[in-house]
């Protein structure tokens, strides 16, 4: 069976932890900042897990991470 190969774009976008979890970056952060406020746009700079229902796909694309 041939290597399978890693879809690049979702490899630059997420990363895994040292438990074995799925790690991505919240969107809304590029533009349109002024109208959000401190908080929101302080919370959007964390990483948060993959959810559960996007883990089966995130593997199929990611097959060495």
């Amino acid at each position: 069976m041939p290597k399978l190969k890693t879809h690049r774009g979702l490899a630059k976008r997420i990363k895994m932890s040292g438990s074995g979890k799925y790690l991505r970056k919240r969107a809304g952060k590029s533009h349109l900042l002024s109208g959000k406020t401190r908080k929101r746009k302080r919370n959007l700079k964390k990483t948060v897990v993959v959810d559960a229902t996007n883990v089966k796909a995130v593997k199929k694309l990611l097959p060495y991470l």
